[in-house]
């Protein structure tokens, strides 16, 4: 989970995309990770005892470095450390797709400008992955999207619902954004007709068993988020090998 070597397992397992959060240390770094408090995913309570309730950025990059965000997972993993964001653009250079959530803006002011700056600093990269589309920018925070947007128009911007969107949200989205990524739970066939009218896309998280994943497909999303991109992988040869025998049967 925001690690780098789940990065590697989910270019192991073909996935098209890999989803990760982006938070700011005290220091000023571009970090990975999923919650504010880091006592869920590290060893910070054993490492900083005294530093509750351990929010990303009460600590700097030197002292994130020291955290084991591994071994929570399993002991296979113990010592892998908290990515900087840096690190993860040079890993997934022309290998996958780079769904950036920038998490809790309210928390970071500015952290929209950081986040075009990281990218604009790697030559090629930028331009490279927006041509073969392989970024997007999203948030449940959506006027942190309206200032990515107008920082860099030429970058995806997503917005993402836990609820369903109104339709005015809809159509209000598509003056700026690229993608509508609502919960699954709340999607149906009328909100992907319409996000489609509107000419944007739509994905949706996370969809972790088959019988789910297929019930979305058959709504036509354009993504899926799960955790489990091989069942997803498998379930889309399995229709694909369907379909063909319709078609010659």
């Amino acid at each position: 989970e925001n690690t780098l070597v789940a990065v590697e397992v989910a270019i192991a397992q073909r996935a098209n995309w890999f989803e990760v959060d982006v938070q700011r240390s005290r220091d000023g770094e571009l970090v990975l990770l999923h919650d504010r408090s880091l006592a869920r995913t590290t060893d910070v309570e054993e490492v900083f005892p005294d530093r509750a309730p351990w929010h990303v950025d009460d600590f700097t990059l030197a002292e994130l470095r020291r955290l084991d965000a591994g071994t929570w997972f399993h002991d296979d993993y113990a010592g892998e450390p908290i990515p900087t964001l840096a690190e993860l653009v040079e890993l997934v250079r022309n290998r996958i797709g780079l769904l950036l959530e920038v998490k809790d803006p309210v928390f970071y002011p500015g952290i929209e400008q950081d986040i075009v700056d990281e990218f604009r600093s790697r030559p090629g990269w930028l331009s490279s992955a927006l041509a073969e589309g392989r970024l997007v920018v999203q948030s449940f925070d959506h006027e942190s999207m309206r200032r990515v947007e107008g920082l860099a128009s030429e970058i995806p911007v997503g917005l993402l619902f836990s609820r369903r969107p109104t339709d005015d949200e809809v159509v209000d989205a598509a003056g700026f954004a690229t993608e509508i990524n609502p919960s699954f739970r709340v999607t149906d066939d009328a909100l992907v007709r319409r996000i489609h009218e509107l000419g944007m896309r739509i994905s949706v998280y996370t969809v972790n068993t088959g019988r789910d994943m297929l019930q979305v497909l058959d709504l036509g999303v354009d993504g899926v988020i799960t955790d489990y991109p091989i069942v997803l992988l498998d379930l889309l040869k399995s229709r694909a090998r369907t379909g063909e025998e319709a078609a010659t049967g």
